[in-house]
């Protein structure tokens, strides 16, 4: 992580997203409190959640806008556009002013997918290839951390002031984002005009994903496993109540829990997909669900606290391990279809698994429905795994080992001549003198 945060373009970025993070997770909770203070109706608030969730439809049309632009100007435009869009909120007073929050809350969903598919082609044009692992990984953990503080943050604002300071918070992280991007210099040019007719080209994504076998099996192990995922919003809360026998409060300390497990996973994610690559990766984090949701089937508290840090682990690995393998396995005037149209596929089951999930609790024992989804996470986590070789991991380079005290060879000592033996004169001459007789 500390190699791409040394990349100063990377670390403007990373500023300006934890700027818009940080509005974003102060603001989804309050929306949902400001809806059940006006209205009582813990159905409406609720709402709030699907109204969110409701403008992934429009995933493909998002994602051939964005392929359309250069992509630092148009997340310029998006954020600003954010901030503005939040605005109507000040006119909120009573319950007969809800239908604002709901409108707002589709807007911003639209805005967020937006900002999603952009942030794909912003990070890949910014970082290096072997380096995405490390800047997904980077994103996550703050992610991660902000959700252990921003939503609590958020309804307690709310609780004390009022909404309108949570707006104009929520604005300025919006706004600053935008500034702080707006500070990057990225060669770019305006992206080429499509050669098929717009229906094609907006389903150029889609079909992108169905044609490469590495994303096509991530989104069908991914998807089955967000069918029954979304179960646990509503099977939490049976397990504090009927299991544990707590308050409903309690269920903040063990979302806290899983905040915690969620920072361990975020560090962990870049090394874990250069180890088993970025489908095996993703197995990982689907796989580890299922240990937990069965832990959770049997009511106490200590096995509980475990399963909630391994369901956090589990979060970031998918999330690295997806938003990597759509950057380097997408064409880049494809990335933006391609990122919307995988949210969707992943987010628009996980919403309707939601929904099922309140009805089901209501008839069937909660602790039937853990098991449930601990069994088919299990089965799409095995899935996944099978297919981790689509996505081989790096090769390391060996190295030949080094012995721990290397032998210095001492300099030679200049050798120094013998010394001539001494010579007699007086037996040298005699000797001649007899030579010559």
């Amino acid at each position: 992580m500390r190699s791409v945060l040394r990349r100063p373009d990377f670390r403007l970025l990373f500023a300006a997203l934890l700027a818009s993070m940080a509005a974003e997770s102060i603001l989804l909770l309050a929306l949902a409190v400001w809806v059940k203070d006006l209205t009582g109706s813990d159905g409406q608030a609720g709402a709030i959640i699907f109204a969110i969730i409701a403008p992934m439809v429009l995933a493909p049309l998002v994602g051939w806008v964005v392929d359309r632009y250069p992509r630092r100007p148009f997340f310029v435009a998006v954020n600003l556009l954010t901030a503005v869009l939040l605005s109507p909120l000040f006119a909120v007073r009573d319950r007969t002013d809800v239908w604002i929050i709901y409108v707002v809350a589709a807007l911003y969903g639209l805005s967020y997918i937006t900002l999603s598919a952009v942030l794909s082609g912003l990070i890949r044009q910014l970082v290096p290839s072997e380096l995405l692992p490390e800047a997904n990984g980077a994103l996550q953990t703050v992610r991660q951390a902000l959700r252990l503080v921003g939503p609590l943050a958020g309804a307690g604002l709310y609780a004390a002031v009022g909404g309108w300071l949570l707006v104009t918070l929520a604005m300025g992280g919006f706004v600053t984002a935008a500034a702080v991007v707006g500070l990057l210099r990225v060669a770019e040019t305006r992206p080429p005009a499509g050669e098929l007719s717009w229906p094609a080209e907006l389903g150029a994504g889609l079909r992108h994903l169905a044609g490469e076998p590495a994303l096509r099996r991530a989104l069908v192990g991914y998807g089955l496993g967000s069918l029954v995922m979304g179960f646990t919003e509503s099977l939490i809360f049976a397990y504090v109540d009927r299991g544990l026998h707590r308050d409903a409060a309690f269920v903040g300390v063990l979302v806290t829990v899983q905040g915690i497990g969620g920072l361990v996973g975020g560090l962990l994610s870049a090394t874990v997909v250069r180890r088993v690559g970025e489908v095996g990766a993703l197995a990982a984090g689907v796989t580890f669900f299922g240990p937990a949701a069965l832990a959770l089937a049997y009511p106490r508290l200590w096995l509980g606290v475990l399963a909630l840090l391994l369901a956090g682990v589990s979060i970031p690995l998918t999330m690295v391990g997806l938003n990597t393998l759509v950057q380097r396995r997408t064409p880049p005037p494809l990335l933006g279809r391609v990122a919307a149209a995988s949210d969707a596929l992943v987010s628009g089951p996980q919403a309707a698994s939601i929904g099922t999930g309140a009805l089901l609790v209501g008839v069937l024992d909660y602790r039937l429905l853990f098991v449930l989804v601990g069994v088919i996470t299990t089965a799409a986590g095995g899935y996944l795994w099978h297919g981790r070789r689509l996505t081989p991991p790096p090769p390391t380079t060996t190295l030949a080992p080094r012995p721990a005290h290397p032998r210095i060879p001492h300099p030679r000592r200049p050798t120094t001549p013998s010394p001539a033996p001494a010579v007699d004169h007086e037996v040298a001459g005699t000797t001649r003198r007899a030579a010559r007789r």
